[in-house]
């Protein structure tokens, strides 16, 4: 299973979406949006081992999550005001108590909650953080295979989908940096020097899960 977990410190977490400016009154509604879609989005089709928590922590109100599961959702396309769309549906409606997911729509839930939250109930995957000043997240000696040997994979047809493989989770943020409490639970990995956006850090994670990279997971 793939896990992305995107933090937006002032996206917009309940009321009428402004669809016009995403980047200003929506507190960079965009870049969730973005990174949303290249967890999800692969050119023909959606990646049915993945799933993608949206945590909008700009109020009004409480912090809230909504959650897109691949291998469940419907009518999702790959346009960014259609994607937003689907996010201002959720926001109308009031958030619910933190921890407990209500199914919206076809593979879209909606909870309170933070990143703490969400955490929690990856207990039983390896969380990576996603930090530019980190050891890499490829190993040492790694290699780009000849042949493609995906870390994980889903079979099955909709309804019906088998995951296989490994379950990695990966954290991103902003432009605020996530605080030290996280990070000291979880591992923290770099995907080079350069500070990428966030929807070209997804993509290279799915890269190098696809092509089945060695990955540099243990702890010091």
């Amino acid at each position: 299973m793939r896990r992305f977990a995107v933090i937006g410190h002032r996206a917009m977490a309940q009321g009428k979406l402004p669809l016009n400016d995403m980047a200003g009154a929506a507190g960079r509604m965009d870049v969730l949006v973005r990174a949303l879609m290249s967890s999800l989005l692969t050119s023909h089709g959606l990646r049915h081992d993945t799933e993608a928590v949206l945590h909008l922590m700009g109020g009004p109100g409480p912090a809230r999550r909504i959650k897109f599961i691949g291998s469940e959702l419907k009518g999702v396309h790959a346009e960014e005001r259609a994607v937003a769309g689907q996010i201002a549906k959720v926001i109308k409606l009031p958030t619910p108590a933190r921890g407990h997911w209500i199914e919206r729509s076809s593979g879209i839930y909606d909870s309170g909650g933070d990143i703490t939250h969400t955490l929690a109930e990856w207990s039983t995957s390896t969380v990576i953080a996603l930090d530019a000043d980190a050891p890499r997240l490829w190993a040492a000696e790694a290699t780009l295979p000849s042949k493609s040997q995906a870390h994980s994979h889903a079979s099955g047809r909709r309804g019906d989908f088998t995951v296989h493989g490994q379950d990695l989770a990966f954290v991103l943020s902003d432009d605020q940096p996530l605080p030290e409490a996280i990070k000291e639970t979880v591992v923290s990995r770099s995907l080079g020097d350069v500070w990428l956006q966030g929807h070209m850090a997804v993509g290279v994670c799915h890269f190098l899960i696809d092509e089945g990279v060695e990955l540099n997971l243990h702890q010091a």
